[in-house]
């Protein structure tokens, strides 16, 4: 990634007449399993020869993400030919958006930087993922209420409104209170273009989404290491019928602003603790804001004890490295006085304080910031494709270390919306310091809220590392973020908000307490706590506890970091891959 925040890769689109005879270093395709490769004229028939006997030997079958590469032994001017599986026939966009991805990672393991990219034809929708259903909360979603009106009804820098600073209402800022006026149509609309060239532009869209993530590297330290080949160009051939050159380049805009985001986010969520501290952070969200042109507050430690901010102030206590409190502004609508609040989790570094972590695994607590990591990239996303909404993104961050000064199992403390908090478990500290967040959007002026954190490891005895867990106060709300996630391909499931979990968190000398005496329905108390300080406003929490770091890679996410929530919080915003 650039200084910049832009990626690395050129991407471009030709007509694919010429995909054979492209200058490239691997002519790259998409096939299902079966599929009679007769079709690929533009290849020599050796070559199509040689793929049907691997299919035949089931040493290549086209299942989904799995990749082979053949040598062109010279008969074409590109050295190798690379098939890229997408499974049984008709293929998803997930599916797609894999395949792009594993290619990407082959090509860069074998050296090869430059790929002539021939798009398939057809549609790719988007669908709920296998082994549940979203139905519920969609069906509230069409019975109406403060979260309804999803981003299909409004987007911003869409593949299918082709504008990079659209003119409409968008995303988030579509889904206000009943009455709102609809967002207008903008030109170009898939519904004006031809079949073809929206399904182009979503394809498009899908595959260099896939590229680009799939070319992420994450940084080594090591003396020795050796340079490593990036994805320097993809050339993306169309057919000519699907051609529109402003559709399609604006898809390839916003998939870039989503890819880069998305690594961005890896990038922070892997830098060692020693390299990352509260002010470090700080630093970066104002880097950030200058390269964009967005408002930055940052509160020292000082500032946050004189503004009470008692929560995000005791967990804090313990480390020689202060906290800080991030707040960035960007106002897409003034004239709505809808503003959505983003609260994102900046432990950078997380012992678990007096009640200590144990030594095994620790050392992933780099990653405990992931919530920040999301929001920071997710800055890039706005930057970029200038969404019409308002945001006020708040990132309350410290370290979480024991010491002589440390805050201790027994304290209370006042936050800052004056309540109290008994605290029976340090470890449970991201709720403390996002309590204090979620008042100070409130006091920015956030009429909804969405928290996003690594808030608890119960998640991951729930939903293992496959899906993030979300609760709200409006099932409306939530099925818009839904929606986004199937676009994404981001696996999210709900989990109950029922009134009895609060009450288990009720204390006997203060407000409410920061964990329950039990250990029960832990990734729920982690959620309902932080609903204490919302205000009765429309609220979602996300918890990526399981998501936002991988001991190993998996379908699209590489190990470490992975960047989790980043797409579908830009497209619940933007809207930009909106549609499939």
């Amino acid at each position: 990634m650039r200084a910049d925040y832009t990626t690395n890769t050129k991407i471009s689109i030709t007509e694919s007449g010429g995909w054979a005879s492209a200058d490239a270093d691997a002519l790259l395709f998409f096939t299902t399993e079966g599929e009679d490769l007769e079709s690929l004229t533009d290849l020599p028939e050796e070559l199509r020869a040689e793929l049907d006997r691997l299919k035949r030997a089931e040493r290549f079958k086209g299942s989904a993400g799995e990749v082979t590469v053949l040598p062109a032994y010279g008969r074409l001017a590109a050295p190798y030919v690379i098939a890229a599986g997408l499974g049984a026939a008709p293929a998803g966009r997930d599916t797609l958006r894999l395949a792009a991805v594993q290619a990407a990672r082959e090509a860069q393991r074998l050296g090869l930087g430059r790929l002539a990219v021939l798009l398939p034809e057809g549609a790719f929708p988007a669908e709920p993922p296998r082994g549940g259903t979203y139905a519920a909360p969609l069906a509230a979603q069409g019975a109406g209420g403060a979260g309804a009106a999803g981003g299909a009804s409004g987007k911003a820098a869409s593949v299918d409104g082709v504008q990079a600073e659209p003119q409409g209402v968008s995303g988030a800022d579509a889904r206000t209170a009943a009455g709102a006026q609809p967002a207008p149509q903008s030109n170009g609309s898939a519904d004006e273009r031809p079949a073809g060239a929206a399904s182009a532009a979503k394809t498009v869209f899908t595959v260099a989404e896939g590229l680009l993530l799939g070319a992420y590297r994450i940084v080594t330290y090591a003396r020795e290491a050796k340079p490593r080949q990036e994805l320097a160009a993809a050339e993306l051939f169309v057919q000519r019928d699907a051609l529109n050159g402003e559709a399609l380049q604006a898809a390839v805009a916003a998939a870039e602003a989503y890819a880069v985001a998305t690594n961005y986010a890896r990038d922070l969520t892997n830098l060692p603790g020693n390299l990352l501290l509260p002010s470090d952070l700080a630093k970066e969200a104002e880097k950030l804001a200058g390269q964009f042109g967005i408002a930055c507050e940052v509160l020292d430690e000082q500032a946050i004890v004189e503004r009470g901010m008692g929560a995000l102030a005791a967990v804090g206590l313990g480390s020689a490295n202060p906290p800080r409190m991030i707040t960035l502004s960007y106002d897409g609508d003034p004239s709505s006085g809808e503003v959505l609040g983003l609260v994102g989790k900046g432990v950078t570094f997380d012992t678990g304080g007096i009640s200590i972590k144990p030594a095994g695994g620790m050392e992933e607590m780099i990653s405990d910031m992931g919530g920040a990591a999301v929001l920071l990239g997710l800055l890039i996303v706005v930057g970029r494709l200038k969404p019409r909404i308002n945001l006020r993104i708040v990132i309350p961050a410290a370290e979480n270390m024991p010491s002589g000064t440390a805050m201790r199992p027994g304290d209370v403390i006042t936050t800052l919306s004056g309540r109290t908090v008994e605290v029976l478990n340090t470890d449970a500290e991201g709720r403390l310091i996002l309590a204090d967040g979620v008042t100070y959007a409130i006091e920015k002026g956030a009429t909804r809220l969405i928290d996003i954190a690594t808030l608890t490891g119960a998640v991951l005895v729930s939903f293992a590392d496959v899906a993030t867990s979300a609760q709200t106060n409006d099932d409306a709300f939530l099925a818009s973020v839904l929606q986004a996630s199937i676009q994404a391909g981001e696996k999210v499931w709900q989990l109950p908000n029922f009134p009895e979990y609060r009450e288990m968190l009720r204390s006997t000398v203060a407000d409410i307490k920061n964990a329950a005496a039990h250990k029960w329905a832990g990734a729920i108390m982690g959620g309902s706590f932080i609903e204490a300080f919302i205000e009765d406003k429309p609220w979602i929490h996300l918890d990526t506890g399981g998501t936002a770091w991988l001991w190993g890679d998996r379908g699209i996410d590489p190990k470490g970091g992975t960047g989790a929530m980043v797409r579908t919080l830009a497209e619940y915003i933007c809207g930009a891959g909106d549609g499939v």
